[in-house]
């Protein structure tokens, strides 16, 4: 798994900080007395609820993860699972359920999302949400996993200097098959202490169009879907970058 290396795991909310997707969810979860997040990372939304006196349910497969969201301020506010969906039926009714930072497109098979989908639904109460958002297939954010293109550097917490970037794999056009493998690179720069290594992690996700999305909600007994484009909630078109649902 891709953050089981404590050193990536370190990295992660460098590459992930707080944002205008964390802004929007904190907006959406004013009135939740409950929120679950699930697929929660290393925690920083469901902390930033927890300060704000909601109750917080993070779930989370990785354990490397929980650890750096136990030790968040905040952190002993929060419910933490280590697990997935299955974990749902046993957090209580909640009032808004989030999958941030594109959880969505790991889920590579359609059944797998539906049962998810389905296990959610059951865990809303009534006139609760659920939210997300998937990277929208045709702004084809797959042409830029390129190293010239995703190349960065970044200062790990303990300041060593680390470049990441992004090389997806040859394959037929993501338009068609609906899937993009890639693999991430991390280049801690050499150190008196430490030599230069390289760290790679593969991965792949599923790009589904929004009829897709809306299908597979639909299913799973979501009856009404609002859909934004950005994090400012401006309308989806073909340029949008972002598939955001609200659905309830």
């Amino acid at each position: 798994m891709l953050y089981d290396d404590p050193r990536l795991v370190a990295l992660y909310d460098v590459l992930n900080p707080f944002a205008a997707d964390t802004a929007f969810y904190l907006a959406l979860a004013q009135s939740a007395r409950h929120v679950v997040d699930l697929g929660c990372g290393t925690g920083l939304l469901a902390c930033e609820l927890a300060k704000r006196g909601h109750r917080v349910t993070g779930i989370d497969p990785s354990p490397q993860m929980l650890r750096v969201a136990r030790s968040r301020p905040d952190g002993d506010e929060v419910t933490w699972i280590d697990g997935d969906a299955s974990a749902l039926p046993f957090v209580g009714a909640a009032d808004l359920l989030v999958m941030t930072g594109h959880v969505a497109q790991v889920f590579l098979d359609d059944d797998a999302f539906l049962a998810t989908l389905k296990a959610a639904r059951r865990a809303i109460r009534p006139g609760g949400a659920i939210a997300f958002e998937s990277r929208h297939p045709a702004a084809r954010a797959w042409d830029n996993w390129t190293r010239e293109r995703s190349s960065r550097c970044v200062s790990a917490p303990d300041g060593r200097a680390v470049e990441v970037w992004q090389e997806r794999h040859a394959e037929p056009d993501p338009l068609s098959t609906g899937r993009v493998a890639f693999t991430t690179h991390y280049r801690f720069m050499p150190t008196p202490d430490a030599p230069e290594e390289t760290l790679s992690a593969v991965s792949e996700l599923r790009f589904r169009t929004r009829d897709e999305l809306a299908r597979l909600l639909t299913d799973a007994g979501f009856a009404k879907i609002d859909w934004f484009g950005d994090w400012n909630r401006a309308p989806v078109d073909e340029v949008s970058r972002e598939l955001i649902a609200v659905a309830r």
